[in-house]
């Protein structure tokens, strides 16, 4: 019998999974390493669908201390219908899924109070898991965003010419026969606009940023106070592709796509 790849994923998501990883990796504060290695590894807590480096303790250059405990909310999300709930980065670091012992980081700049992890798995030991949000990170000598990119994950751009056409309330946003498809593992397809083919004057800016490890800071464009859109001025290399192309949240607006209305996805970005 045929095994669908992407549920055998799922499935190992209440595990501690690890990979190493050839890149050298630096965490700096100030500008400052506080880490710097070759022989990093990604993690992924159980239930975390994002990882983060854990970095040998030998290359950490800062005094490790005890932290104190703390009680970080946890905020289960399902990024699609029918898969479990899982904790995105709206969980802070904080919130530890396996066994461990919390760190602060000591450094001339400074405590980082419960940036650092020491997990209590045998083949972790020797690594502490650091916070991507506590420091700015290298991957050689790129500045890399939000989190660590997942080895396994792929973003895959293409040029279409389907017919697209976005609506919200009754009212077209978006008509075009060029869009540029994302389709990205674990999310629904993503269909980015032309801004000639966008009314952006029913929309206006939205003062909303977030950042994505393979695509960059997006910005957003609202319909009748509710962010609707979001656009990348200035991608990362991967994604220049994208390039003030306009995207709608599938979630919050109605899309047809030849002639066809597409449901809209359960994630955690639905109304």
């Amino acid at each position: 019998m045929a095994v669908q790849m992407f549920p055998q994923f799922v499935r190992l998501f209440d595990e501690l999974r690890y990979e190493p990883t050839a890149k050298r990796i630096r965490a700096l504060v100030d500008g400052d390493p506080v880490a710097d290695t070759t022989g990093a590894v990604v993690v992924w807590e159980p239930h975390r669908v994002v990882p983060t480096y854990a970095v040998p303790v030998a290359d950490v250059r800062a005094e490790l201390v005890p932290a104190p405990a703390v009680d970080v909310p946890r905020k289960p999300e399902r990024l699609r219908a029918g898969l479990p709930t899982v904790l995105t980065p709206s969980t802070a670091f904080g919130a530890h899924t396996t066994a461990g012992e919390p760190l602060t980081l000591r450094t001339a700049a400074g405590e980082r109070v419960g940036a650092a992890f020491r997990p209590a798995d045998p083949d972790l030991a020797g690594f502490v898991l650091l916070d991507f949000a506590a420091f700015d990170w290298l991957e050689e000598d790129d500045a890399i965003v939000s989190h660590p990119r997942d080895p396994f994950h792929r973003v895959d751009i293409r040029h279409g010419s389907r017919q697209v056409r976005v609506e919200r309330d009754g009212e077209v946003l978006a008509e075009s026969g060029r869009p540029v498809l994302v389709f990205e593992t674990s999310l629904p397809m993503r269909t980015y606009l032309p801004r000639g083919d966008v009314r952006l004057d029913l929309l206006e800016p939205s003062p909303t940023r977030t950042a994505c490890a393979y695509k960059g800071v997006a910005s957003y464009l609202a319909f009748g106070g509710r962010d609707l859109a979001w656009t990348y001025e200035a991608p990362l290399p991967d994604a220049h592709e994208l390039a003030g192309l306009v995207c709608f949240f599938d979630e919050r607006v109605d899309v047809t796509v030849d002639g066809e209305k597409r449901p809209r996805p359960v994630t955690p970005w639905s109304d």
